[in-house]
């Protein structure tokens, strides 16, 4: 394609290069024609999955949608439905589909002309006889099974009172599962529903519902259209859940939860992080909320963590509701996840992406937007660090290894949709927000973000329209920014190379490299650089310098002349997204003097880069473990205490946990009067101990013979304890798990149950397990089977995981093939083995090689894998 500033001057050319390219314009200019008319377009593919060239297609003929859906929940294991399509037709040149999954059709009715289905189980194909130019309507009327995977309408059945629940999750491409419409995200619609369910049910949806009609042993619920949505951020959730309400505030709130679970809900605490986030992001946006009422629903076997369905959140009740009281990390991670749902409703719900390529930029605006509307909370002031730490190191790991790939990268069809739905998409791309609101300023940015939400609000954009409306608000341009962090892969480190004299810095230059030599991108980045020097045992700050920094080497002269340093953090307050390299000294200081340093954020991002020494070759372990041991339990901030204990657990994992680790543990915890720090300590007391006497110690615990000070025997610590024992088979642990299950027969009881059995070391129980996990028919609910996948194989098993090594490698194919893509997430992440030897990384590496036909999430978490067992090995010689 010709641009504007590429025009020809046809007399520098002769008549054969004229005659060239007249025909190569033609060529093209006909093949333009034949791809984009619709009478040539191919017939869609005959699978579940829509690709992105057929969404264009059907978006260039489909237009102004309303949907009218009349659902019937009250039968026990089928529901049934009509949907009403409406919509204006460009042209009848040719058939039209609609999507609509595994259902039965009874009846098929087209602009009042009912017609015999032609439907292949995934879509209906409409005849273009049957179609007008113009406005048409469309009946479908089916049934249609309930889920159990946790997609589509899921169904389920708490054992602990017989009661049943719904709920949808219709993201990414599985709004087809339930209704019979055009499933893409850019064919945005209004919904108009009506549901029939049992009298004591609450029904749920994106609007609040406008009557309630009694019909006997049943209700029925009417909703009044929606404003426009995309079909994924629809959603209906039903059954009798408990309900609590608070209409303080801006707009009407409800939380729901299950009836056996409620006692456990700490309504007040949602309320009000709620109305916090309404107030914040009303504010920051410039735009009130526009959907009018908001619901958030914890629910059970939910497949990811939480979905921003429009005005009825729903959260994984196994993630955010817990027996016991919850400890620090637990609120914070409770407010983090409302806040990030929260955001959703404007960058996602009122503005939507065109294509699922786009969704990255959703999910990244929403995490960073979470943390910025978390530091503006006193109770959480800390927002930051606990986003360096339970995030961004993920960021920098996928990044750092085989798993890279852009931030906004081609999606194929609805099946990849989810492919880079990893840390790079929540983290890198969170990140490189971030670095782009220091580099242009708070109010610069927040401008480009409400002149884009209003500019596109109840519409599709795509990543182009959000930057445009950033480089006018910044007076610049952002393409090259753009290029660099979002369509190249790849993480760079950054390192201070300095010199001094005379105790005076003489020069001082900020060195960008890569991380892997086959990635070639240097980045612009807005980072401080910040010195310190020790003075009365304590590390202080001598000088902080704002820089703008790109390619390889950068000049700081505002540092020339400062104090020689004995410590450098060349990204200090996280600006910036690279791995920092130390210098020598600052790495000798930071061994020596960790302590001094008072910023938290700071001292996690010290242990961070001692941690990375290990991990990339550059130091023993065994050195950064005495180090870390010996400075923990002076540790006094929660969250960098709960992160070096975690890179202590594996560091003890890598190799047998030192004799003194679990010992060390004990006594901490002993010596802590913080709750929190004590659940912390006695956490990697339970992960490293092995031996007699301190499962003894575990066991005595469970049956109240010792007794933890500011530890209650909780239900949840219980159930760890059970699992811990059964993982080293301790003597009588196996009846611990009936004993216990039938003091708590719950939902979450019979979980953990199920996490207790398949750890033990028993080679029946692995291969009942895995049988089932390799089960395409499986009867078991997908929950159970994330729940075995996860915990089948613990550190020190490592010979019964040997065991099944060929067996788990020669599936993986099939399974890829076969199973949907959220199966294959949870498989990829923990079933593909892996035992840290030289034999394991070889078998690895053959079958990378052998199976390039692999889905490239799975290919991907096969790489990721096979190279961690390279680390493993490497680390331990």
């Amino acid at each position: 394609m010709l641009g504007r500033s590429t025009l020809l001057n046809y007399n520098d050319f002769g008549p054969d290069m004229l005659h060239t390219i007249c025909a190569r314009l033609a060529t093209a200019f006909l093949s333009t024609l034949l791809f984009t008319s619709p009478a040539l377009s191919a017939p869609r593919a005959e699978n579940a999955w829509l690709t992105q060239a057929e969404a264009q297609q059907r978006a260039a003929r489909v237009s102004h949608v309303d949907y009218a859906i009349a659902i019937d929940l009250t039968d026990q294991h089928r529901f049934s439905a009509t949907s009403t399509l409406s919509f204006a037709l460009k042209d009848t040149a040719e058939a039209l589909t609609i999507d609509l999954d595994q259902a039965t059709i009874s009846a098929l009715t087209v602009n009042g002309k009912a017609v015999t289905p032609k439907y292949n189980g995934w879509f209906i194909t409409l005849a273009a006889r049957d179609l007008a130019a113009g406005r048409n309507t469309v009946a479908v009327s089916y049934t249609r099974a309930y889920n159990t995977n946790g997609e589509g309408l899921h169904r389920m059945l708490d054992p602990a009172d017989g009661k049943v629940y719904l709920f949808s999750q219709l993201a990414p491409a599985n709004a087809h599962q339930v209704f019979a419409l055009f499933d893409q995200p850019d064919l945005k619609a209004s919904y108009a529903l009506t549901v029939v369910a049992p009298a004591a049910w609450q029904v749920v949806s994106a609007a609040r519902e406008s009557s309630i009609a009694d019909l006997g042993a049943n209700r029925r619920w009417t909703f009044p259209a929606t404003k426009k949505l995309s079909a994924y951020a629809f959603s209906l959730h039903a059954g009798p859940y408990k309900v609590w309400e608070d209409n303080s505030g801006a707009y009407p709130l409800r939380l729901f939860a299950r009836q056996s679970v409620a006692a456990h809900v700490p309504a007040a605490d949602w309320f009000r992080h709620t109305q916090h986030g309404f107030a914040f992001f009303d504010r920051y946006f410039g735009i009130v909320y526009q959907f009018g009422k908001y619901d958030q629903l914890l629910v059970p076997d939910h497949v990811y963590g939480a979905m921003e369905n429009i005005g009825a959140v729903t959260f994984a009740e196994r993630s955010y509701l817990h027996k016991a009281a919850m400890t620090t990390a637990q609120r914070e991670s409770m407010a983090r996840v409302i806040m990030h749902e929260m955001a959703h409703q404007w960058f996602g719900d009122l503005v939507t992406m065109t294509w699922w390529n786009g969704l990255w930029l959703s999910e990244s605006f929403a995490s960073f937007m979470a943390s910025l509307a978390m530091a503006e909370t006193p109770e959480f002031k800390h927002a930051w660090l606990s986003f360096f730490i339970d995030d961004k190191q993920r960021g920098y790991a996928l990044d750092a290894g085989p798993g890279s790939h852009p931030v906004d990268a081609a999606i194929a069809s609805s099946a990849n949709a989810y492919d880079n739905l990893d840390a790079i998409t929540y983290i890198k791309g969170g990140s490189a927000l971030k670095q782009l609101h220091h580099l242009l300023g708070d109010e610069v940015f927040r401008t480009g973000v409400h002149n884009y939400l209003a500019r596109h609000q109840f519409d599709n954009a795509q990543l182009d329209d959000f930057i445009a409306e950033l480089g006018k608000a910044a007076g610049r341009d952002l393409g090259p920014w753009t290029r660099q962090w979002l369509y190249e892969a790849g993480l760079n480190t950054i390192a201070a190379d300095y010199t001094c004299r005379k105790g005076k810095i003489t020069a001082f230059t900020l060195r960008q490299g890569l991380v892997r030599p086959s990635q070639s991108t240097l980045r612009e980045q807005r980072v401080q650089v910040a010195t310190f020097v020790m003075k009365n045992a304590v590390a202080t700050l001598t000088k902080n310098v704002a820089v703008n920094y790109q390619g390889v080497a950068t000049g700081v002269p505002a540092l020339v002349g400062s104090a020689c340093p004995d410590l450098v953090y060349p990204n200090y307050q996280d600006w910036g997204f690279a791995k920092v390299q130390f210098d020598q000294r600052s790495v000798a200081t930071a061994r020596r003097h960790m302590g001094a340093v008072r910023d938290p954020l700071l001292r996690a991002m010290l242990w961070q880069g001692l941690w990375d020494g290990v991990r990339d070759g550059r130091s023993r372990l065994g050195a950064f473990m005495k180090t870390a041991m010996e400075n923990a339990p002076r540790e006094k901030d929660a969250a960098v205490l709960r992160d070096l204990l975690k890179k202590l657990e594996e560091g003890a994992a890598y190799a047998q946990a030192p004799a003194s680790l679990p010992q060390a543990a004990w006594n901490a915890m002993q010596a802590n009067n913080d709750t929190d720090f004590k659940h912390r300590w006695l956490r990697l007391y339970q992960n490293t101990v092995s031996d007699k006497a301190g499962l003894a110690r575990l066991a005595a615990i469970l049956a109240g013979d010792v007794i933890i000070q500011g530890v209650p025997l909780n239900q949840d610590l219980r159930w760890s304890l059970i699992a811990t024992l059964n993982r080293h088979d301790y003597p009588g642990s196996v009846a611990l798990i009936a004993a216990e299950l039938a003091r708590d027969n719950s939902d979450s009881g019979r979980l953990a149950a199920l996490r207790a059995t398949v750890q033990r070391p028993d080679p029946a129980i692995k291969a009942e397990w895995l049988a089932k996990i390799g089960d395409k028919k499986t009867s078991e609910p997908f929950a159970r089977i994330r729940i075995a996948m996860a915990n089948l194989y613990p550190p020190g098993q490592e010979k019964l995981a040997e065991a099944s090594f060929e067996d788990r490698l020669r599936q993986l194919p099939e399974l890829d093939k076969t199973a949907n893509p959220a199966y294959m997430r949870a498989y990829g992440a923990t079933m593909i083995p892996a035992t840290c030897t030289a034999a394991s990384v070889a078998r690895l590496q053959a079958a990378i090689a052998s199976m390039p036909a692999l889905s490239p999430a799975t290919g991907r978490a096969l790489r990721i894998r096979s190279e961690e067992d390279q680390r493993c090995v490497a680390i331990l010689r």
